[in-house]
């Protein structure tokens, strides 16, 4: 008899993971790698938070906390939530747990039955959808299109929309596109779910302070009141405050949703840790002027990499709202042929190219849920990002591709 659950065959481990990994396995085999798969902030934790956390150690506070977090730190997400996004909740009606992940792996396995369905705008963050099949759940995929800026529109949400549609998932700005929802936009699919009374709707708010130019970030419930009784807002400290190893996200919903989540994390992690608690205290309550220094940036990081990669000739990078990622399409280089006499078939196999010539470790689309497209996160410095998109342009030139063009440039 096996030992496995037939569950596991339902998913596969995480692609980003896997591909910041193995450009650490190359460097420390001796490879020159330049690894822009990682979705985390390059800057430090800022020092006031990296001081509470200190305090709290000092001051015995490393014992049991609620399972849902210490107060605190809920009065001071719903401090956030209502300075932030206009939206009340009381500390019942917020969760703490061990990162965004958690939070929504607890909102699945709290409310999915087997075959309910969960529709996910593609691109998508590689984990919402495994959550949703080892929850039992069933991904109903929407895709959206480059040339509608890789957001979901009306129209294909309301056909996507059937009787056993249990939640929507929301990403805005997008990893892995860097897309973000107007208000226009955001009430276009909010005048959808206002009609279907059976449908909730989670916006995951994980990158709302990572916005560029002229764009305004806003959420559903704040769009649409009358969602708000059916919303799970999910958000975090991990991009904005740098705190990707903290792993402090929450959650904030109707009652008898995060009383249900809770009970499930009661029987899992119990919490996360009391330090990252105080610590995000400190995030939440603090200075938030350093945010907009990061934010300019990555802005100019932002504007090298969507120039150096629009100047190879089989990549087209569109200029995200948000986030810290470009999603450029590489149609142009499939069927391209590489020195070594291999074809490029698939967005994995110009992934596969770009670190085995270039020494670059992007991800591929497929990972996301559309191709042909890679991910590159600009989360890191200037100088790598230079490098980085040199090889790629070097890469790609050393293509051929059969017709009357010798060369990929």
């Amino acid at each position: 008899m096996p030992i496995l659950a037939s569950r596991l065959d339902r998913i596969k481990p995480s692609p980003t993971i896997a591909v910041t990994q193995k450009a650490r396995d190359l460097r420390a085999a001796g490879r020159d790698v330049i690894g822009l798969g990682a979705g985390e902030p390059d800057f430090d934790t800022p020092a006031h938070i990296v001081e509470a956390a200190y305090r709290a150690m000092k001051d015995g506070r490393t014992r049991y906390t609620p399972v849902p977090g210490v107060p605190e730190l809920r009065e001071a997400i719903g401090a956030k939530m209502k300075r932030d996004n206009g939206l009340d909740y009381t500390p019942d009606q917020i969760t703490v747990g061990c990162g965004g992940k958690q939070v929504i792996y607890n909102a699945m396995t709290a409310t999915l039955e087997e075959g309910d369905e969960v529709i996910v705008p593609a691109p998508y963050w590689v984990s919402y959808t495994d959550i949703v099949l080892l929850c039992g759940g069933a991904p109903v995929i929407v895709p959206c299109a480059a040339e509608n800026g890789f957001k979901m529109q009306a129209a294909d949400l309301e056909a996507a929309i059937g009787p056993r549609t249990k939640w929507v998932m929301l990403n805005s700005p997008s990893n892995p596109t860097g897309a973000g929802y107007s208000r226009d936009d955001m009430k276009a699919l909010t005048d959808v779910l206002v009609r279907h009374e059976h449908v909730w709707v989670m916006p995951d708010d994980m990158y709302e302070h990572i916005v560029y130019d002229d764009f305004r970030f806003c959420t559903p419930a704040q769009v649409e009141p009358a969602l708000r009784e059916r919303t799970l807002t999910v958000n975090g400290v991990s991009k904005a405050y740098c705190m990707t190893g903290w792993r402090v996200g929450f959650a904030c919903g109707p009652d008898a949703l995060i009383g249900a989540m809770n009970k499930v994390q009661s029987q899992s992690t119990t919490h996360t840790s009391s330090i990252g608690q105080y610590a995000a205290i400190a995030a939440l309550n603090g200075p938030q002027d350093f945010i907009a220094g990061h934010n300019r940036a990555f802005r100019e990081r932002r504007d090298l990499v969507v120039s150096m990669l629009n100047r190879v000739d089989g990549l087209d990078c569109p200029t995200p709202e948000g986030a810290f990622y470009v999603y450029p399409s590489c149609a142009g280089l499939i069927g391209g042929t590489t020195p070594g006499g291999e074809t490029l078939e698939t967005d994995g196999d110009v992934a596969t190219y770009l670190l085995e010539a270039g020494g670059v470790a992007v991800v591929q689309g497929a990972a996301f849920g559309l191709s042909p497209f890679f991910r590159v996160s600009y989360a890191a410095s200037t100088g790598a990002l230079e490098e980085a998109c040199r090889r790629i342009q070097r890469a790609c030139a050393a293509l051929s591709r059969p017709g009357p063009h010798a060369r990929l440039t």
